[in-house]
């Protein structure tokens, strides 16, 4: 019987060790290579710094880059906006007419198939701009357009759960004592969703960066995004400068992601040193 736990506790760091083995490993060989001298990302032939150069002097890549950051900050601020919304409208608001109706429309995007709902918009633009003169033709605009309409869906879960959660009588207390509704609010509820509301946008973010089949459907001739590059420059052989693209990604993907650990684990020794203290003195 004693032997069952200890067994037990050494085959948990290893399959740990081989789940993070099985995520991280391949990124890990994919920085090495960003670093080959070679053309080839298959053939190693010493370290160098060459195609990181190589990338910036690309201006079809560095533009294409700047396309995909502009359109995703954009669309993951007005996911976060329209998302929020739409969670205080399912949580918050009671049963009204429609409302099984607005909730499947905010989640379908999160089923769809992308080919579907790419196709959808693409006859969407289509028909409008035939009828509206607008868009006269397929571009960014056409691209956050459709990135905010997927991302909103998956703002809406992650805030919509923290408001299920969120304690009521705090907001309520907060209205008794005089305070109107939008500045219970402003003080009170939003501090508190603050965290889900930074997750949503960062994952609105990502998915939005990281988009390809929709992103195919509703741009034109002169608006590529880097997925669409990449996709592309891979079908023809793998270069160096993807991986150096990529493994700039990733240090910025884990510096940021780093930082926002750092605030939120400080926000929490804050909390908890202030409850700590408030009991001391009750």
């Amino acid at each position: 019987m004693n032997g069952i736990p200890v067994s037990r506790s050494r085959l948990r760091p290893l399959i740990l060790l081989l789940g993070f083995g099985f995520l991280y490993l391949p990124m890990l060989l994919l920085i090495i290579y960003s670093f080959n001298s070679s053309r080839l990302v298959t053939v190693w032939a010493g370290w160098s710094t060459r195609w990181y150069g190589e990338l910036l002097r690309d201006q079809m890549l560095m533009q294409a880059v700047g396309l995909s950051l502009t359109i995703a900050f954009f669309a993951a601020t007005a996911a976060v906006v329209l998302g929020t919304v739409a969670g205080f409208v399912l949580t918050r608001i009671g049963r009204f007419k429609g409302e099984s109706g607005f909730a499947f429309m905010i989640t379908a995007p999160l089923v769809m198939p992308e080919v579907i709902t790419g196709l959808s918009l693409l006859l969407l633009f289509v028909a409008m701009g035939d009828w509206l003169g607008w868009p006269a033709q397929r571009g960014m605009s056409t691209i956050w357009i459709a990135h905010v309409t997927f991302c909103t869906a998956y703002v809406a879960v992650v805030v919509s759960s923290r408001l299920r959660e969120l304690d009521k009588s705090v907001e309520e207390a907060a209205m008794d004592l005089g305070a109107r509704p939008l500045k219970v609010f402003f003080v009170i509820t939003l501090p508190i969703i603050a965290p889900a509301i930074i997750a949503g946008w960062l994952l609105a973010f990502t998915l939005s960066l990281d988009d390809l089949v929709i992103a195919s459907f509703v741009s034109g001739p002169n608006a590529t995004t880097l997925p669409m590059v990449v996709f592309s420059s891979v079908r023809l052989g793998v270069s160096p400068k993807i991986n150096a693209l990529a493994t700039i990604i990733i240090l910025i993907v884990s510096l940021v992601t780093f930082i926002g650990w750092w605030l939120m684990a400080r926000a929490e020794r804050r909390r908890a040193q202030e409850a700590a203290a408030a009991r001391a003195g009750g």
